[in-house]
């Protein structure tokens, strides 16, 4: 009775319990929670939750991303509503074209991908003034604040946004199955509250509610009536420092009780201390914000690797979490405003901590700005079918903590590993990977985990290794390898590079054992894949066989810089400002010449290999692609030219130089010259 208290007392119970209209269909599956996990239709999750804002893409693209998202593993969407998108200029609502969110959440329903609306009305999410419109600043009021002129127009926001909503509700059979209110709020519960009860007189009425768990409340709101979701980021533009590895970012790579992050904006939350209301541990360990990448700002250009992502989600994963929520998992590309570009930087009334790109949001993610894959969206993915296949049997699973959880940055004297135990079953969690790190190989490693001691003889785990073993799981009593999947009663194994692969089943021990892939399996129905089988396990994506080959494309120099330096000047955030619109009339200039019918037809995708401070890709004079260089290369889908209504021969790039002793964290840029140079363009299909 309990855990029925819990779901009661937070009014997230069985959705059939809220009123409905005659017209309202039967939802197809019950919405509960309790402290560890969701439960749908009585069955506990193990969810996947990918970030994707869907007015920063094409409308004519969101179908086939949101599919996308699906074959990665994506089991419920989120995405902010971004006030100053919809509501540029006061009382003009626009939801046509990429800004129409009914026909996004129209797509969902079709796609069969629940959706957690990031409501506002401040998001931030790297938009101009966190995405309350300059309109607002004249109103003489505290933004944010329970004042009756802001909540006046927090209501207007809401009561236009329900009506996107409307009849697309979980109650109704719609994609809609939660909600957060504000972000990264540090205020009074009694605001986010405020705002609740304005969704509901709205009409919003759905399963359960969440708020960002980061930074802790001044004032708790009552428990249950929002879940607190957490995050942690590799590394991040928005530190002050211009020097790698900075903050608190390595705590990401350590298995931790503690739920939280101190890492995630300092520059606007300060130093953050490692504490947690208790209640909260009450609620399930939810997260929404693991950095599935991460952006460039000017002054701070991190380049991530895909094991940076991967890393991070198992020791989540190790660690209690029953709910991995990246951000972001779709990168995007910032909507034309109709009074100002639409990207945070250090000139605008509010939100002004970091200089960045006016249209780039790729963010580095699973699936980039153009919905292209990157490495990351198929390492992540036999996590998620993990997640999907074992959510049930690892949810209630409580986490277990072997070894240190508070370790310096770089610690390489013991290996990092958790398990997560219930009833003699268990998932052992290993992470001997740290962002820039390079951690040694340890040696003579066994593990003892319910009864078991594991393997045979002690093995070395080599430095970069991220794994799960299970332990008394179907059969298994114990595998030196990683359970991805079971499917029509088959177990899928992946054979983990380094580590001799052990299985014992009965009182038969296998040992070196080899991948076999799925032809054959390696003992009665378990099949040994490797990494490269694992990731693409049952994927049904449109991907070719082999990929042709990138076309060069053609290009030349038309006039170089007129000016070898400018003044890089320090913002109001004391840190490097971005360039302005005027330093581009002194840039080197290049001609692109898009091969004939290139962007009538198909998906092609312009990369463009270049060394330089910034650079700006322009089509008939205007701006469709910019980038601050950190090594990898500046994208364009041409496709998008022709929902523009461009039709250009060829189009212009402008690069600004690199100069000596810039106040930049370039990542891996190679700043060991100056000046710019483009290496190569070529085009691909996306």
């Amino acid at each position: 009775m309990q855990t029925i208290k819990k779901i009661w007392a937070g009014c997230i119970a069985c959705c059939t319990l809220f009123p409905m209209t005659a017209e309202a269909q039967i939802p197809k599956q019950s919405v509960e929670w309790d402290r560890h996990s969701l439960i749908f239709d009585g069955q506990r999750v193990a969810a996947v939750m990918g970030e994707i804002h869907y007015s920063r893409l094409p409308e004519s693209e969101w179908k086939d991303e949101v599919r996308k998202m699906k074959e990665g593993g994506v089991t419920i969407l989120a995405t902010y509503v971004f006030w100053n998108h919809i509501e540029e200029q006061e009382g003009i609502f626009n939801w046509s074209g990429q800004r129409n969110l009914r026909h996004f959440l129209e797509i969902c329903q079709q796609e069969d991908m629940p959706v957690i609306l990031r409501l506002g009305p401040f998001c931030h999410g790297e938009v101009r003034n966190g995405g309350i419109p300059d309109w607002m600043f004249s109103k003489g009021c505290k933004m944010r604040e329970e004042n009756p002129t802001f909540m006046h127009y927090a209501q207007l926001l809401y009561r236009q946004i329900f009506s996107q909503v409307q009849g697309l509700q979980w109650k109704d059979g719609g994609p809609v199955i939660a909600c957060q209110f504000d972000n990264e709020y540090r205020g009074k519960g009694s605001y986010l509250m405020a705002l609740k009860k304005i969704a509901n007189n709205c009409g919003f009425d759905l399963p359960f509610y969440t708020r960002t768990g980061w930074p802790e409340l001044r004032t708790p709101v009552p428990f249950g009536e929002m879940i607190p979701l957490y995050g942690d980021y590799a590394d991040g533009f928005w530190d002050r420092s211009i020097k790698p590895t900075a903050g608190n970012y390595y705590k990401a790579f350590n298995f931790k009780a503690f739920r939280s992050s101190t890492a995630i904006a300092t520059e606007q939350l300060g130093e953050q201390k490692e504490s947690i209301a208790k209640s909260d541990n009450d609620y399930p360990y939810f997260t929404c914000e693991l950095g599935g990448g991460m952006m460039t700002a000017y002054h701070r250009r991190p380049y991530v690797y895909p094991e940076d992502a991967y890393a991070m989600a198992l020791v989540k994963l190790g660690s209690g979490s029953n709910l991995l929520g990246y951000y972001m998992y779709h990168g995007g590309t910032n909507p034309d405003g109709v009074l100002n570009t639409l990207e945070e930087n250090q000139r605008t009334k509010a939100t002004n901590y970091n200089d960045m790109p006016l249209k780039n949001y790729d963010f580095q993610a699973p699936l980039g700005e153009f919905g292209q894959t990157n490495p990351h969206y198929y390492l992540l993915r036999k996590l998620h079918l993990f997640m999907k296949d074992y959510g049930t049997l690892l949810s209630p699973m409580e986490a277990t903590f072997p070894c240190a959880q508070d370790i310096a940055k770089g610690d390489d004297s013991h290996l990092r590993w958790s398990y997560r135990s219930r009833d003699n079953q268990a998932f052992v969690f290993v992470n001997n990977y740290e962002r820039l790190q390079n951690l040694s190989d340890k040696k003579g490693i066994q593990f003892e985990v319910c009864g078991e001691r594991f393997p045979q003889r002690p093995v070395t785990i080599p430095g970069g290794t991220m794994c799960i073993f299970p332990v008394h799981v179907d059969g298994i009593r114990y595998a030196t390898a990683q359970l991805v999947a079971k499917r029509n009663g088959k177990i899928y194994l992946q054979q983990i590079k380094g580590i001799p692969t052990e299985i014992a089943v009965g009182k038969k021990v296998l040992r070196q054992v080899k991948a076999r892939g799925l032809e054959k399996p390696v003992y009665e129905n378990i099949y040994l894949l490797t990494d490269e089988q694992a990731q693409r396990l049952f994927y049904e994506g449109n991907e070719p066989e082999e990929k042709p080959a990138a076309q060069p494309v053609a290009f030349e120099k038309l006039s170089a810089c007129t000016k070898a330096e400018r003044t890089i000047s320090i913002g109001v955030q004391k840190v490097a400002e971005a360039p302005a619109d005027s330093d581009f009339a002194h840039a080197a200039v290049y001609r692109i010449q898009v091969p004939e019918g290139a962007a009538e037809k198909g998906h092609q995708l312009l990369s463009i290999q270049y060394r330089g401070d910034c650079a700006r890709l322009y089509a008939n004079g205007r701006l469709v692609a910019d980038n601050f260089y950190n090594g990898r290369p500046l994208l364009f889908g041409l496709w998008r030219l022709r929902e523009m209504g461009i039709t250009a021969e060829s189009l212009e790039l402008r690069i600004l130089p690199l100069q000596p002793d810039m106040p930049v964290y370039f990542g891996e840029g190679d700043t060991s010259r100056t000046g710019e140079k483009v290496m190569s363009v070529s085009m691909r299909e996306g």
